[in-house]
């Protein structure tokens, strides 16, 4: 069955539809994730095709050649156990790193029963990004922390966020960027001190309740503000948050929050892992494309 699989890109429709696949298993897309992630990079997403039929897909993100990142990788539950799966798994990844430049690194976020799997492939765990969940009363009332200046992100300029989010992250994203934090159902807000820009945050609104990704900050303090004002957003509902283990200022934040771990993935790297900023990292932005 396996030589009968064809691997192409993917449509626009059939991102749709990997996309309900992904809310059908439980990973609670965004409302806007397939326009925003195929606006990003429309040749990152690949389809596994079976005679004609889409039976798995996933992406292969590549931020301008410098970095890649594997995400949204599924294969329809009928058509598991096949080999199919291990078949596009590989294509997949040796179709980024054909689009990358050498010596870039990819990154990921496995679930922990596929690691060994993946790290036979090359990749190298690095950290695990846990998934936490609050529920929100309806009012919630915003606790003022310390003297933290809260706006709106757009007060500041863009190349200011954007430099301040490639401290986070391997690459610049300045397209994927400019979509996310001005998104619809959402609302990104930014920290302000002496006049800068001192971290970041984006919620927006999921299949179920919100998540906030990225949530980036210069210490504990902003991060805290920060996610009490975002909060306000998801009142009424459950809240989201993909936060690392490598920060343990991060893992206070949730702990402090009373969020309740609901999930998690392992982070892992093909090639040198990245040097960032960890300890400003309290929320990754998405497990599909970093």
């Amino acid at each position: 069955m396996s030589n009968q699989l064809v691997i192409r890109n993917m449509t626009r429709p059939e991102l749709d539809e990997l996309v309900g696949w992904a809310a059908r298993e439980g990973w609670n897309p965004g409302l806007h994730d397939a326009e925003l992630f195929w606006a990003t990079d429309p040749e990152a997403f690949i389809a596994a095709d079976l005679e004609g039929e889409l039976i798995g897909g996933g992406a292969i993100t590549s931020y301008n050649g410098e970095f890649g990142f594997m995400g949204f990788f599924i294969v329809r539950p009928e058509y598991r156990g096949k080999g199919l799966g291990n078949t596009l798994w590989h294509a997949r990844r040796n179709r980024l790193l054909a689009r990358l430049h050498p010596g870039a690194s990819i990154g990921m976020d496995g679930v922990f029963a596929m690691q060994d799997y993946y790290a036979k492939g090359g990749f190298v765990f690095s950290h695990r990004n846990m998934r936490f969940r609050a529920d929100i009363p309806q009012r919630w009332v915003t606790p003022r922390i310390g003297d933290q200046d809260i706006v709106p992100l757009a007060a500041f300029p863009f190349d200011q966020v954007l430099d301040y989010d490639r401290t986070c992250f391997p690459a610049p994203r300045p397209a994927f960027l400019s979509g996310w934090i001005t998104q619809p159902d959402a609302l990104a807000l930014g920290c302000r001190r002496d006049g800068r820009l001192s971290g970041y945050g984006v919620i927006r609104r999921c299949r179920e309740g919100c998540k906030i990704g990225p949530l980036f900050a210069d210490d504990a303090l902003a991060a805290n503000a920060l996610y009490s004002q975002l909060a306000g957003f998801a009142a009424g509902g459950p809240l989201f948050l993909d936060a690392p283990e490598n920060n343990p200022a991060a893992m206070e934040l949730v702990r402090q929050e009373g969020m309740i771990e609901v999930f998690g993935c392992a982070r892992m790297y093909l090639g040198p892992p990245p040097a960032l900023a960890h300890e400003r990292v309290f929320g990754v932005t998405t497990f599909e494309l970093g």
